[in-house]
């Protein structure tokens, strides 16, 4: 079985997403959470954060990701465990340093994520799922975008407009 780790970076109500190469033996021509596989002795939170450098230059902060789920594929030898992680915040621009594996990277916002083609199409629910594209899918229903329609302040990217340039 492989242990892969991918990571959901999201920013003003869009989620990074990589797309892998046509020419990929596995998965090829498709939209996919950045990530890659455990190594023996690291930890998927490990992994995690070494993926995220390797593949788009970011650091993350370790103690803002949290699992978001986790997916099964395949059988046997070709099995796949695949732990999905929210990145709540990271240091750097994300840019694509593996292109090699990938060759594109792109901002999906969540109206976008059900007409591309995903590895996992669960993937799309799973990002729907989080707090930033709750708040995100409410913005036509609320006034101040900070406030739900109680009054109740929000916590999220997508609503406080958070500007990467800040970290």
């Amino acid at each position: 079985m492989h242990v892969v780790v991918t990571g959901a970076l999201v920013e003003n109500g869009a989620v990074l997403l990589a797309h892998r190469r046509p020419t990929k033996r596995v998965y090829p021509d498709v939209w996919d959470l950045p990530g890659g596989q455990v190594e023996a002795g690291e930890s998927e939170l490990q992994a995690l954060a070494r993926e995220m450098h390797e593949e788009l230059g970011v650091h993350i902060v370790a103690e803002s990701a949290s699992r978001l789920g986790v997916l099964h594929a395949g059988s046997g030898e070709d099995a796949v465990h695949v732990g999905v992680w929210q990145i709540g915040d990271w240091v750097g621009s994300p840019t694509n340093r593996a292109p090699d594996e990938h060759d594109d990277i792109a901002w999906v916002g969540i109206s976008e994520l059900g007409g591309l083609p995903l590895v996992h199409g669960v993937l799309a629910a799973m990002v729907r799922s989080l707090p930033e594209f709750e708040c995100a899918r409410r913005h036509s229903d609320i006034t101040d975008c900070n406030q739900d329609d109680r009054g109740t302040k929000a916590d999220c990217r997508a609503c406080a407009g958070t500007d990467s340039s800040s970290r």
